[in-house]
């Protein structure tokens, strides 16, 4: 077996934990949401990378949920005392992350370059390639506005009521080049926000008619238990943009561009509906609190996959 991972967020870093603790470097390929990414205070900040790096390294924030584990704040406090930005929470060991991507990337260097190094680094053996190695941003149309994502994420803590989303850049943004999508007997999109981690992900041309169009299997996994999302705004921005906050309303979402479906174990009433899609479907127990739970998950997900 050779999986494709697509993930984003620490949803998808957890079931991506899980995955890299069966299949080898040689067997895993992670595809990374970059909508995230922005400059800041004349860095170049890639949050989604940077977690998924963090965790598969085992250094990550887990009490957080971002960052790293045993951070310091002297730069923070710092820039607080001169009336810097500071809504933006940068630790020191996390900003020496950023000051290196960021200055690598001036000297040349793609963003996919730098990451794989950075996780090389870090002890992360399975590649981990960011979407594009062009910019595409995840821009929120809210009731306050026009948001660039960490603007609505982190500054305004995402309350304001979402209207539409846009991927900008994405028209024009090419695959990572480096990612053989012909080499994969099956693809795991991981329980990330389909629509801020996955879809940027798959408005860049080629991957969604890759999905779409291909006969190896296709799995998502639900990040909706009962409704609700165990962390991040899913179900609070699909509530507000008309609809209804399940797990067979992304089911529904991704139903063009996979075969197979995982919900949570606690909604096995919605089996049905999902496989009324058109969708295999199953069943399993999606909340990870622990590592043992997150290999067994990603145990369970793989077998799905050959069972399609």
């Amino acid at each position: 077996m050779k999986a494709l991972a697509l993930t984003g967020g620490v949803g998808g870093a957890k079931l991506a934990l899980g995955l890299a603790q069966i299949l080898s470097q040689t067997e895993l390929t992670f595809l990374a949401n970059t909508g995230d990414d922005f400059d800041h205070l004349g860095m170049h900040i890639a949050p989604d990378l940077d977690t998924l790096v963090y965790t598969l390294a085992g250094i990550s924030n887990r009490s957080a949920g971002w960052g790293r584990e045993d951070e310091t704040w002297s730069f923070e406090s710092t820039l607080e005392q001169l009336g810097g930005e500071t809504w933006f929470k940068l630790g020191d060991r996390d900003l020496a992350v950023h000051v290196h991507r960021t200055y690598l990337m001036r000297q040349g260097a793609s963003l996919t370059e730098v990451t794989l190094l950075i996780a090389q680094k870090f002890g992360v053996a399975h590649p981990i390639l960011p979407m594009s190695d062009d910019p595409v941003r995840t821009v929120v149309n809210t009731r306050e506005g026009l948001l660039s994502f960490q603007r609505y994420f982190v500054e305004k803590q995402c309350k304001p009521t979402v209207l539409s989303l846009r991927y900008q850049g994405a028209d024009t943004a090419e695959l990572n080049p480096e990612l053989s999508l012909d080499d994969f007997s099956c693809v795991i999109i991981c329980p990330s926000n389909p629509y801020l981690s996955i879809d940027p992900m798959l408005a860049i041309g080629g991957l969604r008619d890759f999905l779409a169009s291909t006969s190896i299997p296709v799995v998502a996994v639900t990040p909706l238990v009962k409704g609700a999302a165990l962390k991040g705004p899913t179900a609070k921005m699909m509530r507000e943009l008309g609809l209804e906050s399940n797990a067979v309303t992304v089911a529904e979402h991704y139903k063009e561009v996979v075969s197979g479906f995982v919900l949570d174990q606690q909604d096995e009433g919605l089996l049905e509906s999902v496989r009324s899609l058109g969708l295999e479907a199953t069943a399993l127990q999606t909340v990870m609190s622990t590592l043992d739970d997150r290999i067994a998950l990603a145990r369970q997900v793989l077998d799905f996959c050959d069972s399609i």
